[in-house]
């Protein structure tokens, strides 16, 4: 077939698995269209029921259910937090709008996870969190996180942004730290377009976790009959989604099983067919640890070299295939520069970050179109 006939294969694509439309006229229907309404609702209760969660509180994004942590966690100027730099920007932002620095923290070569042994050594008077980010959808070493946090009485604030329903030692993800974040934008494997939510596993965190999420209010306490008025108690902001997108969500996430059965399949595709070429040292696919259970988020390619990583993604262009690259390290962004952040030594990070090629994974991604990408991925090496 010309190339001219082929349809390009996007990196992502957004998609609709089962009830979306029809819960979103009910919500119209239903006449609340502002959150916290119904199927806000049955989207914290499925989480709660399945995930073995304390309480989740739906928000408007996994950025806000991050700026919720950090109220939280009681974040002020001076304080310090531990994290990975190979991450997006809002793992940080949140508690940069605080008043935090940002402890800079390896990641490990197998996982690209935080170092869990690269932690202690960043520890101060000043740390009060550690952030562990759960990339592809693998979980962090979080035994060992705990045991240095609940040791020197730091905080743990989980992003999971990209690990909604994945597993590490039976436990899911974003239900082990104190407070969890989960992302539901479309480029996750549950979508509502934008979208998260803030796991609270602390019980002494929930209520004021309420009042913050309700722009600093005590609202949640009035709709539950336990204050006859609610007013202003306590820092907060606007956190909460629309019915809307809490309809299109709760959608998804009764989909869970075929959502997730569909993308562990795609996932286990590229890995047999790449695998070849991994066990030759032509480039270098995801690992996880056997006593994490992923939840193909993500499938990855390590390349060799930074110039190979240009190369593969001009090729895929050229072939009408989205591969992508991420994450520009946040110690090496300009924004750290000029706060001085830049003077640490990450060689996993930049070596990984250099090297890294995404390829499409989406719950719609047909078998020939995967076969597609496999193809070039395998010409590229020099493997076809």
């Amino acid at each position: 077939m010309s190339d001219r006939l082929l349809e390009r294969i996007p990196f992502n694509r957004a998609f609709i698995a089962g009830k979306e439309l029809f819960y979103i006229s009910q919500a119209v229907l239903r006449g609340q269209l502002a959150g916290d309404g119904r199927f806000t609702e049955l989207c914290s209760r499925w989480m709660e029921d399945r995930f073995g969660a304390r309480r989740v509180m739906l928000t408007h994004s996994c950025t806000g259910a991050l700026e919720m942590a950090a109220i939280l966690c009681g974040i002020e100027p001076g304080d310090e937090v531990i994290m990975p730099s190979y991450t997006f920007v809002t793992t940080a932002n949140a508690f940069v709008l605080r008043g935090a620095r940002i402890r800079f923290v390896d990641i490990r070569p197998d996982t690209l996870n935080l170092d869990e042994e690269r932690i202690e050594e960043a520890v101060n008077e000043r740390t009060r969190v550690i952030v562990p980010v759960h990339y592809a959808g693998v979980g962090c070493e979080m035994s060992r996180i705990m045991e240095i946090a609940r040791a020197r009485g730091l905080r743990v604030v989980e992003d999971a942004a990209q690990g909604v329903n994945a597993t590490y030692k039976d436990q899911y993800l974003g239900t082990i730290g104190d407070l969890g974040c989960y992302s539901f934008h479309e480029t996750k494997n549950f979508i509502s377009g934008e979208g998260g939510a803030l796991v609270v596993n602390d019980p002494e965190l929930i209520e004021r976790a309420e009042v913050i999420r309700e722009k600093g209010t005590n609202r949640a306490a009035f709709r539950k009959g336990a204050v006859d008025k609610y007013t202003w108690v306590d820092l907060g902001s606007s956190y909460l989604p629309g019915e809307l997108v809490a309809a299109f969500l709760y959608a998804q996430l009764e989909e869970s099983e075929v959502i997730t059965h569909k993308r562990r399949s795609i996932w286990a595709r590229y890995e047999e067919a790449l695998r070849p070429l991994h066990e030759a040292g032509l480039l270098r696919i995801p690992e996880c640890p056997a006593h994490c259970h992923h939840n193909a988020h993500m499938f990855y390619v390590l390349l060799p070299t930074a110039a190979d990583r240009d190369r593969l993604i001009e090729q895929l262009a050229e072939a009408k295939v989205q591969g992508i690259f991420h994450y520009v390290p946040l110690h090496d962004a300009p924004y750290a520069r000029k706060l001085g952040w830049d003077d640490v030594k990450l060689p996993n990070t930049e070596d990984l970050a250099a090297r890294i090629v995404r390829l499409p994974c989406y719950f719609d991604l047909s078998e020939g179109d995967q076969d597609r990408v496999i193809r070039e991925v395998r010409e590229f090496v020099g493997a076809a």
